[in-house]
Order: C-alpha cells, then structure tokens, then sequence
C-alpha cells in the first residue's frame, strides 16, 4: 500500500547529536512554526518516504545502513505524520479535517475555559527591528565587556559595603506609594529589556524572531518571545546561551546599576539605578530561574541535558514508576535511560508536581481575593479542577484501561489493603484531643493597684493572711492629694463668704449666679478628693487570702502609678479560661476533661472540667497573653490597638479539680489539652469544608 505524500513545504535540517551518540535531524513546519527533533532511523525513513512503497523503504535502509527497520516502526512513524498534520490532504477527507478542527476549537465553554487559563496576545513583529539592535548590541558578547562588568560588580559591592548605611535607608524610601509606582514602571523596563536579551542572542546565531508579547498565565502577565527557530542550531552551548540571555541580561543590568548608584545624585534616577540594582531582578530571577515552570531555567535545564520536552518525558517516566510502586505490571518502560538519570527524572518529576499544586492553589486564592465573591469562587474551583483533580482523573482513566494486568499484578493486593486501611482510618472516630493556650487563675481575685503621686503609709496585713470581707487592707496617703484638698477647702470658703456678702453691693449682686455656679463647682472638687482619700484605705472586697506583690515594701515608701501592690483571693476554686475557633470548640461539651500545663512549671499539672462554653464568638481577644505576640499559640492581628483575630473565637471555661500546693495564688499561662468527643476525620473535613464555603459566599 503507498505511503500518503508528506506536505512540499516541510524541511529537514541537521540537529545535535542525541545522548546515545546517535545523529538527529529536526522537521521543520513553517506555518506553525514547529520544530520536530528526529532521531536516526525516524531520519533515515522520511528521507526515503518518496519512494512510497513500504517495503522499498525497508530494503533500501537495511542496504545502505546497520539499521534493521521493521513495518511497525513505518506504521508508528505515519500515525506521528497524521497527528501532526504533516501530510497533504487526499480527496475526500474534507469531512475528517473539519471533524478534527472542530474537536480541536471545542465548544464556547473550552475556548472561554482556554483562554482563561492560559492565551497569547502578540504586539509587536520585531525581526527587522531585532536585525538592527543586534547590530549596536554586539559589544555585549566581546570579552572585554565581559572583564569591564565583572570589574562594575567588585566596584559595586565595595561602595555598596561601604555606603550601607545610605543604601538600606534607601530600600526604606520605597515602601510608599511613589516607590510601588517606580517599581512597577521598573520591572515593566526590566522585562523589555528581559525578552530583547533573549532576540538579540538569537538573531546573533541567525534565528528569526517573529513576535514578541504578552501571555496571561490566570491573567497573570508574563512577556514573551517567540524563539522557536533557536530549534534550527545544532549546537548545545549556542541554545544555551539563548535560554539563559535574558537571566544573564537582568544580572548585568542588576550590576551596572549598583556601579551607578555610587555616583548619581539623589533624586529619581539614584532611586531606578537602586530598584535596578536590588529589588526588580532578584523576584524575576526567582522565577524565570525555575525549571518546574516552561520558563528560562526550564529550556537552560533541557538544553544542558539535550532532554527536548523534558517535562512531558520526565513526567511520563514518574507515572510509569508510581503504577510499578503500587502494582507492579511489569509495564514497559516510556523511554530507556541509565538508573542514575532515571531516578534524577522521577525525582524532578515531583518536585515539579508539588512545585505546580503549591503555585496553582495560591494562584487560586489571589484570583479569589481579587474577584467579587461569587465569581471567585467559580474561578477558584475551575483552577482546581483543572490543574489539581485533571491530572488525578487522567492517571485514573490509564488506571481504568489496565485494570486487567493491574488486577493480576505482584503489588496490588498489597496496595489494595493499604488504601483500604487509609480509608478506615479517616471513616473510624477518633478520640480527639484539643490543645490550646490558657491562662490559670483564681475564680475570684482582684489586684490592687496605687493611684497616682501616693505612698504606702500603713501595712495593717501580713503576707498570705486570711482576710474577711471589709476588713482594713492597707493605707495609702498622697501629700499632693492632701494640699488639694485644703485648696479646694479653703477656696469653698472664699467664694461662699463672697456670696454671703453679696448683697450688700450692687456690682456683687451682678456676679450672684456666677459664684453660685464657682461654689457648686469647688463642691463637686472636694466630694471627687474626698472619695479619692477613701480609697486610699483598702479594704478587703471579699472573704479570703490577702498576698503581697512585693513583701519587701516598706511603709512610707514612694509609688508608681498604677503600680500593683497586692493580690486579694477568693475562698473559690481556680479556673482556666481559654480561646478556641470553631473547629476546636464543637468537640467539646460541658464535663469534658483536661489537663493544664504551666509553662513555668512545667513538671506540675493541674486536672480540668469543661465548666461552660460560650454560645456567642467574638472576634477580638480580651486576653493579650493568649495572643502568639506575647507567647500563646492564637494567631491575631492588632487593630487599633485592639487584637482581632480572623476567625471567631468561643470562650471556654473550665475549672481546677485539683490544685498543687505549689501553683496556689498565682495566675499563670500554659498549654492546655481537652479530651473532647470522638469524631470522624471526613465528616469534620466536609463540614469545615461547608463552613468555610458558606461563609465566604456571603450566603
């Protein structure tokens, strides 16, 4: 049967040798502008693929080669034909292309769904432009710039050292709004001249450059440049230098502009060469750098392996290892590689799998921050669904077509009671335990603080005795108040004498209301002293411990306001008071039992009952020794002077039912853990799973 005619514009050029030492070629469409890398005998039959007649093509490969072809490498190489299109079109096959486009353009949904993900917007045809900047450009690639940019780094970083006390002050002035707005401008310049690094170096080995623009990865923009004829060089070291230009011109830029900034004044062109210099080219690096995205490091890393599509191979490869893992089939392998290189792949293969379901899941978090509710959650689970739970459904249809060498094979059974294991696992209860931070204390206790400009007069108490309720604590005095209040005394007296004696003059009888008020006034005064001076005699509020903060104060000593003195304790029990998110508290129920550990005794513990908890959650925290800022385990942030935490937090009370004698009267912090009802993993996972969807949603 003759072979179908291949398309008269396809061409065949030399390529780089393969890593078995074998020749290869590579097939040239232009009107795609794809690139096909062939090894030897793909090669060596589509250079006999006029003769048309199979067995001609065989005989004539086996006379003029030591290759052995057979009819199934023909009838591989015609279907890799077929798929991509690179044979003529016979008559009547009309229906059968128009079958193909349409499956491949698919319906509104897939085109709205593609372009979301992942579209191109070209801008700009640039190769003759690129033609003539090449030229201007070329004393990039000479040794001695090379020498001069290494010499501009040494420079920079002594000044850089030296200055870095100017140089930090700088990086400050950029967080506000005119330094975002200059960075922004900045990165934009930076990627430009990002994306000519790479035409210019490619127009050097002469390759075409037929766009450049913009793709939107999640609407995220990223610049691009179309080098698809860097496929036409044969050797590895000027594909490299391709790949890695644009890296390599952000780090010249990076370092003339450090040279630059030591001498420039200040003002906006010292703050570019800054941002060039620091804060643009470190992020791009980053991620240009990574070979698990098809960025620069990607193309770097399978150019320097002589791997092309290292992604697709690397992952096939790890997929074939996973079913070996978990049954064992004995499948063939998608390519043969040395164990070393083989492991390597795998290896790489998950690190770009975690790599990409990491970047994905935040990608879907900002798309739903940045979106109105509704339509970002839409989003967010289209970018799950596509990215995360796709792969998984395909692997699972492979699954689904070797089921019968699976069902026979050396491992399944053994990951069959594994999975059914895993999956008891998260159906069975389990006793669930919540730990949490607590503050430990009497149930009741008041502390006592002194009042401004006083001083202790009389200690009537010794430390640790026991009081009842109104029994005389301590004395405090203050001059200041004392000289206050013979003022205010002596001033009462002046105005009400003045208004006895107002009626006998008529200019006294014109102020008579005014003094009036004067007098009402200075009551007022000498009442508020008054009470001040009776609370300078503490007693106690309550029946039962008195203690001293500091035993060691003696009496007519000076004080600091609001400084604590004393501690009254109740004849009640001790309780722990605690913060939990809903998550943590619906596991619990009145009677509960735990265990509080302080943190500054941690060999002592103190047995709990779950005494009430709060129907009603609350937002901010009243307990700042809770909060992870001063040491506790609860994440907030503070707001107007106020900790706010962004989920709702329930109060929990329990109490003591036993109290070492060494952790009476005092107040501590420690870790507290709750033995709390039993539940299933899945059903806690979907009803937090309901919660939080339902929250967001604003329902």
């Amino acid at each position: 049967m003759a072979l179908p005619p291949l398309r008269q514009e396809l061409s065949l050029l030399p390529g780089p040798a393969l890593l078995d030492g074998q020749p290869s070629h590579t097939l040239h469409d232009p009107v795609r502008n794809v690139y096909f890398q062939l090894d030897w005998p793909t090669f060596e039959i589509l250079s006999r693929w006029m003769m048309s007649d199979p067995a001609h093509i065989i005989q004539d490969i086996e006379q003029h080669t030591t290759l052995t072809i057979t009819e199934d490498d023909l009838i591989a190489v015609a279907e890799f034909l077929a798929q991509n299109e690179l044979l003529q079109v016979q008559p009547g096959q009309a229906g059968k292309m128009a079958g193909h486009l349409q499956k491949l353009s698919g319906n509104w949904w897939q085109w709205l769904l593609h372009h979301y993900l992942f579209f191109r917007v070209p801008l700009v045809k640039p190769d003759r432009l690129i033609t003539r900047l090449e030229r201007y450009t070329r004393f990039v690639f000479t040794p001695w710039f090379a020498l001069a940019t290494l010499l501009a780094l040494l420079f920079g970083v002594v000044q850089i050292y030296r200055g870095w006390d100017s140089f930090s002050s700088t990086l400050l002035d950029q967080f506000s709004i005119k330094g975002v707005l200059g960075y922004g401008l900045t990165l934009i310049l930076v990627k430009v001249l990002h994306e000519l690094g790479h035409a210019t170096t490619a127009k050097r080995f002469g390759c075409k450059i037929p766009t450049m623009g913009v793709a939107f990865l999640v609407m995220l923009p990223v610049a691009y440049t179309d080098t698809n004829d860097v496929w036409r060089l044969t050797s590895k070291q000027q594909r490299l230098a391709v790949a890695g230009a644009g890296i390599l011109t952000e780090l010249m830029i990076a370092i003339w502009a450090g040279f630059l900034w030591y001498w420039l004044p200040d003002g906006l062109a010292r703050s570019i060469a800054f941002m060039l210099a620091t804060t643009t080219w470190v992020a791009t690096v980053l991620i240009n750098a990574s070979p698990f995205m098809r960025f620069d490091g990607y193309f770097l890393l399978s150019d320097f392996l002589g791997l092309p599509n290292l992604h697709t191979r690397a992952f096939a490869l790890a997929r074939w290892h996973l079913r070996e893992v978990l049954f064992g089939i004995h499948a063939p392998k998608p390519e043969a590689f040395s164990a070393a290189r083989e492991r390597r792949l795998i290896l790489f293969a998950w690190a770009t799998w975690i790599y990409r379901l990491s970047l994905f899941i935040g990608i879907a978090f900002l798309v739903y921050t940045f979106f109105i509710k509704l339509l970002g959650i839409l989003l967010f689970l289209v970018e799950v669904m596509w990215f995360i739970w796709r792969p998984f459904k395909l692997e699972f249809k492979v699954w689904r077509e070797l089921w019968p060498a699976i069902r026979q094979g050396k491992h399944t059974r053994r990951t069959m009671i594994l999975a059914s294991g895993i999956v008891l696992a998260l159906l069975m209860p389990w006793q669930a335990s919540v730990t949490s931070s607590g503050l430990l204390r009497p149930q009741q206790y008041e502390v006592i603080y002194a009042p401004k400009h006083s001083r202790l007069a009389h200690k009537f108490l010794p430390d640790d005795a026991v009081v009842r309720a109104g029994q005389p604590l301590l004395q405090l005095d203050s001059p200041e108040l004392a000289f206050n209040m013979a003022s205010s005394e002596a001033k009462l007296q002046a105005l009400q004498t003045l208004v006895a004696v107002s009626g006998f003059s008529e200019e006294q009888k014109k102020q008579l209301q005014g003094m009036q008020g004067q007098v009402l006034a200075a009551m007022s005064e000498q009442l508020a002293q008054r009470d001040i001076k009776e609370k300078m005699l503490r007693v106690a509020p309550f029946s039962g411990r008195f203690r001293w903060i500091n035993p060691d104060i003696r009496e007519g000593e000076w004080l600091s306001e609001s400084e604590p003195l004393a501690l009254m304790i109740g004849q009640g029990g001790y309780q722990v008071t605690m913060m939990l998110p809903e998550d943590d508290v619906v596991q619990l129920v009145k009677g509960d039992e735990g265990r509080f550990y302080p943190e500054s005794a941690p060999l002592q513990s103190v047995s709990l009952k779950v005494a009430s908890i709060a129907e009603e959650p609350v937002h901010y925290l009243q307990e700042p020794l809770l909060a992870s800022q001063h040491g506790g385990s609860l994440l907030v942030r503070e707001k107007n002077n106020v900790l706010v935490s962004d989920v709702a937090l329930y109060q929990v009370t329990l109490t003591a039912t036993d109290m070492p004698k060494d952790l009476l009267m005092h107040g501590w912090r420690g870790k507290v853990v709750v033995h709390g009802r039993s539940r299933i993993p899945v059903v806690s996972w979907v009803r937090h799973a309901v919660a939080v969807f339902w929250r967001e949603a604003g329902f």
